[in-house]
């Protein structure tokens, strides 16, 4: 990719992206959490405590290369995606929480994703591979995930009517601007692209697959009924890679970082629609279609 575009295009559309997510948002959302704050914090538990170590695992039992590595990590780090509420409200988890994960992920993550990165920078890259995340590039981070955000939600509550007229057009944005910078990403390192699939595919896979199953399944065996479980689960399970990707080619400056996210783009929507199939199929809930429907 083009220096100028790494440097100010990607971070530009993930800006726009983000006030996309902030649109959705409004500070009824964050304040749900006291309606449901066994699920939320269970979710969490399962997204920063869970995942996270099952990420470090991967990365350890599989022996990837020190960059693949923290870019799975980073990949783990990342919140939730807002294409998690498309597919709660196609296998009937409660959107609602949806919606307050979301809030409360973008949040967190602006915090977390930081520290975790650069644990995993000091832990799997040696002395002769530099590179880092120091106050300034966290700073960027924290405004990168943040800033556009609150932006959305000043938009939909000062302009609702502008804000319906954005909603759709940013929903399309945000899945080209996704795809073409994969594309890009495996274009630049197309020259070791089997390499990286063939060191990172099974690890994204399994990564992919634990993060469904975990959300859904710990939150059931700790007592959240089944609509709340396929939130957590779809929420925990549809990382926001874009937003990784990001971070990788622009803050980190390294295209062999974002390789695992790029892949995981590839397999997450397949894997989470075949998960909620599965679901619907040997755990068919019923639920009110008002639940469905996303609060005002």
């Amino acid at each position: 990719m083009d220096s100028g575009i790494i440097t100010i295009m990607l971070p530009l559309a993930l800006a726009i992206i983000m006030i996309g997510l902030g649109l959705e948002l409004t500070p009824k959302d964050f304040a749900r959490v006291s309606k449901h704050p066994k699920a939320v914090l269970i979710a969490l538990f399962c997204q920063l405590v869970l995942l996270v170590g099952i990420a470090f695992i991967l990365c350890k039992i599989l022996a990837l290369p020190p960059l693949l590595a923290v870019g799975l990590m980073l990949l783990a780090a990342s919140p939730g995606g807002s294409t998690a509420n498309l597919f709660s409200y196609l296998f009937k988890g409660d959107i609602a929480l949806n919606i307050t994960l979301t809030a409360i992920n973008s949040v967190i993550a602006a915090f977390t994703l930081p520290l975790i990165v650069n644990f995993s920078i000091q832990y799997f890259m040696n002395d002769g591979q530099q590179i880092s995340m120091q106050f300034s590039k966290i700073l960027q981070v924290f405004a990168i995930i943040l800033v556009p955000v609150c932006i959305g939600m000043l938009i939909r509550n000062y302009a609702p009517h502008f804000t319906e007229k954005l909603n759709k057009p940013l929903r399309i944005f945000s899945v080209v601007f996704l795809i073409l910078i994969i594309i890009g990403a495996i274009a630049k390192e197309r020259a070791h692209i089997l390499q990286y699939l063939t060191q990172v595919g099974l690890a994204t896979v399994v990564f992919c697959i634990c993060s469904l199953v975990i959300g859904y399944f710990v939150p059931r065996l700790l007592g959240i009924n089944s609509a709340q479980a396929r939130a957590c689960a779809f929420e925990i399970g549809i990382h926001n890679s874009t937003l990784a990707m990001t971070i990788a080619l622009t803050v980190i400056a390294n295209t062999t970082v974002a390789m695992p996210a790029a892949v995981y783009s590839i397999f997450m929507y397949v894997f989470a629609a075949i998960f909620g199939m599965l679901l619907n199929k040997f755990h068919p809930i019923e639920i009110n279609n008002s639940a469905l429907v996303k609060p005002q």
